[in-house]
């Protein structure tokens, strides 16, 4: 049988469950809107290491990246994938860094936007407050995207919800399935390296296709 993913955190709390009341913000544009997620203190009562909302969009991005939540050192430097999780993740996408952060062309939005702290299993899953509150206002201010990276299965939950039922590694193995401006991911964290030995279909046949989508995106932009 094939190892599972890993997932960095726990799934105590089912992020699509949560309901939270918007803030006023339907009227702004992109950069009054980062403005307002990057000033959001919502959880900051449950964050030990204090809110830092790190994420990176604009209205004209091709591509959007949706990871977990940044870790220790993304919230250090407050740039995300700034680790060896985004090292591999450029790799599989066949981009160099200038690429990869040019906000324009590829828009880096995690499930969760500031470090939630470590548990005994690695990162805690994202704070469940924070994609209720702003997920649908930055997605609708991105009306240009055309491919969707679904990295993890918090980001699974909320962007593949046909796929309830399966795990990670289900969804993953039928990137067909789910039409050609979507396409799930395993985390690119150096502590999945056991599952990607276990799953060789996976660089066999997912990153390839995965460069072609990205390649085909930033030709065209």
């Amino acid at each position: 049988m094939a190892a599972r993913p890993h997932t960095r955190g726990r799934k105590d709390d089912t992020i699509a469950a949560v309901k939270a009341e918007p803030v006023d913000a339907s009227a702004l544009g992109m950069p009054a809107l980062l403005q307002a997620v990057r000033a959001c203190t919502l959880c900051a009562v449950h964050l030990e290491h204090g809110p830092r909302p790190v994420l990176r969009a604009s209205a004209t991005a091709r591509i959007l990246v949706v990871g977990q939540a940044p870790g220790r050192r993304v919230h250090a430097s407050g740039v995300p994938f700034d680790d060896p999780s985004g090292d591999r993740l450029r790799q599989w996408m066949g981009v160099d860094k200038g690429v990869f952060y040019d906000e324009a062309l590829i828009a880096l939005v995690p499930m969760g936007f500031c470090y939630p702290g470590t548990g005994k299993s690695g990162d805690l899953a994202p704070r469940p407050e924070c994609a209720p509150q702003w997920r649908h206002r930055l997605l609708a201010a991105m009306p240009r995207t055309e491919l969707t990276l679904v990295i993890g299965q918090y980001a699974k939950e909320w962007h593949l919800p046909g796929s309830a039922g399966q795990n990670l590694t289900q969804t993953v193995r039928a990137w067909r399935d789910h039409g050609p401006r979507v396409l799930p991911l395993p985390h690119p964290s150096p502590r999945n390296n056991i599952w990607l030995k276990s799953n060789p279909w996976f660089t066999d046949e997912v990153v390839p296709e995965l460069q072609r989508r990205v390649r085909a995106l930033l030709q065209t932009a």
